[in-house]
């Protein structure tokens, strides 16, 4: 199946807790992690209560664009991740993890 025996780097996740620009500085966080998987990305932000998340296929500024980025500017907790994908039909259903109900 996949050749674990090594280190792998092939996915990226990154986070930021309680801070006003929690989305902007992910979306930077995850660009600076780029280079260890460019296949597909997502961000979920939260206001506490609330969920809100973006995802998409390919490089971070093709998955996540300025206006959703935007829409997400008054939540103060985020956590976004990005992936290199290892199916030959590559689709959005990787990222459902980011979509299940959880207390922060």
């Amino acid at each position: 199946m996949y050749d674990i025996s090594g280190l792998n780097e092939e996915c990226g996740v990154f986070g930021i807790w309680n801070h006003q620009e929690a989305a902007q500085l992910t979306y930077m966080g995850l660009h600076s992690l780029q280079h260890r998987g460019q296949e597909g990305a997502g961000i979920v932000c939260s206001n506490g209560e609330n969920l809100i998340g973006e995802r998409g296929l390919g490089l971070l500024t093709e998955a996540i664009s300025d206006t959703q980025l935007e829409s997400f500017k008054s939540y103060q907790h985020a956590i976004g991740m990005f992936a290199m994908l290892h199916q030959e039909i590559k689709e959005l259903r990787i990222f459902n993890h980011f979509y299940i109900t959880f207390m922060i």
